[in-house]
Parts: structure tokens; C-alpha cells; sequence
């Protein structure tokens, strides 16, 4: 199984959410979180905005389904058909291990 987190513009999170739960994937955890990349913050006028709000996604998914749920995310956090700066960042990661509190069961 792989952890998929997304850091993205938080106007773009419902669409997101939307679209991964039409395609089969309901389970998401989302984390209202701020930060930077590469460009540093924002500079507007003098006031230079070092701390820019976005949202995490973190949503576990099947090997197989890896790169479908990649491919909703992608489309749907771009802006406009190039994309911009600040459009978000994806991480993909492994998951050794995975339980439900409430049973106890293993989930892999």
C-alpha cells in the first residue's frame, strides 16, 4: 500500500476530495497546514508573506491504484492548463503497517 500526501491551494481541496470520491477513493485525512517552496514566500509590496496556507491530504491507497489517484490530484489541484507556482507538491511513500483502532484488525 501507498501514502499519498498532497499539499495544495486550499480552494482546490473540495474539487479534489470530490473527485477521489467518485473515483473509489472516500478515505481522506485533511490537515489545514502553512509553509513555503521553493520561491520562498510571497513578496508583495514590502510585506513579504513567508508562511503561505495550504491544505495536506494524506489518503492511502492500493499499489494498483497509485497512479490513478495521482492523476486526480494532479488535474485537479493545477491552475489554469500550465499550472503556477504554489499549485502543491505530492509524496508517495510506503506503508509497512496499518490498523483499525476500533477492531484491531490488520489492514494489510
Amino acid at each position: 500500500m501507498k501514502m499519498i500526501r498532497a499539499i495544495v491551494r486550499p480552494e482546490k481541496s473540495n474539487k479534489i476530495l470530490s473527485e477521489l470520491s467518485d473515483a473509489g477513493f472516500p478515505a481522506v485525512t485533511k490537515v489545514d497546514v502553512v509553509g513555503r517552496g521553493k520561491q520562498r514566500g510571497v513578496k508583495v509590496g514590502d510585506v513579504h508573506y513567508d508562511e503561505i496556507p495550504k491544505e495536506l491530504l494524506m489518503i492511502v491507497v492500493k499499489d494498483e491504484d497509485k497512479d490513478d489517484a495521482i492523476a486526480i490530484i494532479k488535474r485537479m489541484a493545477k491552475t489554469g492548463e500550465k499550472g503556477s507556482f504554489g499549485d502543491g507538491k505530492i509524496f508517495v511513500s510506503e506503508v509497512e503497517e496499518a490498523y483499525t483502532i476500533s477492531t484491531g484488525a490488520s489492514e494489510l
